[in-house]
């Protein structure tokens, strides 16, 4: 019998209000547009038990701050959803060489807790996660993060405009403004230190770009790697 084969992880990443989800859903759409097999990843997985302490964090039941959960607590709790979700859902389908796009992973992490940390201690934080999920837990590593760089202030207007749009409720990261300012300082900081692709989402003049000049940024970085 032959090796098991490494499959290929794609994650699209984003701080809440970057349009990460369309942006998603645009690339999957290419994808398969494209006839190339893939499995469809999305995180937190909120309708599974596997989520049950992490909803229970973002309603705010173990406070209302997100600091109110220290980085590495609140770090555990997204990392068991995954793990549930790759020894459940697509640990075969990757080790017999398959294609994966993720709509956040482990990235995540580093993107929403590593704000906890005093600034002198993030990079150490990012290490430890970085073992923690993908040495320790065992969860493959990205072979490709796509970061989408949204300034806070546009975030937080598209997240407002969501809220009204959908008539939902804002978790307790996406209702701080600071918490969000915070998360892309972070985000820019791992996307350095852990060699990710970072996709602006204003052009120089800070204006935001469209949403299809968007994507075929995206798909120019990850095309070559299908």
């Amino acid at each position: 019998m032959s090796a098991p084969q490494k499959g290929l992880l794609i994650v699209l990443e984003g701080t809440d209000g970057s349009g990460k989800s369309t942006q998603f859903a645009k690339l999957c759409q290419r994808v398969q547009a494209e006839g190339i097999a893939f499995r469809r990843l999305v995180f937190p997985q909120y309708q599974e038990e596997s989520s049950a302490l992490l909803r229970m964090y973002l309603r705010g039941e173990f406070g209302k701050r997100p600091e109110d959960v220290n980085a590495y607590a609140a770090s555990s709790f997204y990392a068991v959803d995954r793990y549930a979700s790759w020894k459940k859902v697509w640990q075969q389908d990757y080790l017999a060489g398959g294609l994966m796009l993720a709509d956040r992973y482990t990235t995540s992490n580093a993107v929403h807790q590593a704000v906890k940390c005093a600034p002198e201690e993030r990079e150490a934080f990012l290490r430890w996660l970085d073992d923690f999920e993908h040495h320790k837990m065992g969860l493959p590593r990205p072979d490709l993060v796509l970061y989408l760089d949204m300034p806070t202030d546009r975030a937080v207007s598209l997240l407002r405009q969501r809220e009204n749009d959908t008539h939902t409720q804002a978790d307790i990261h996406e209702l701080d403004a600071g918490y969000l300012a915070a998360c892309r300082s972070c985000a820019l900081q791992a996307a350095q230190l852990l060699n990710w692709q970072v996709v602006r989402c204003v052009d120089g003049e800070g204006r935001l770009r469209s949403i299809q000049s968007i994507h075929e940024e995206i798909w120019s970085l990850a095309e070559p790697l299908l």
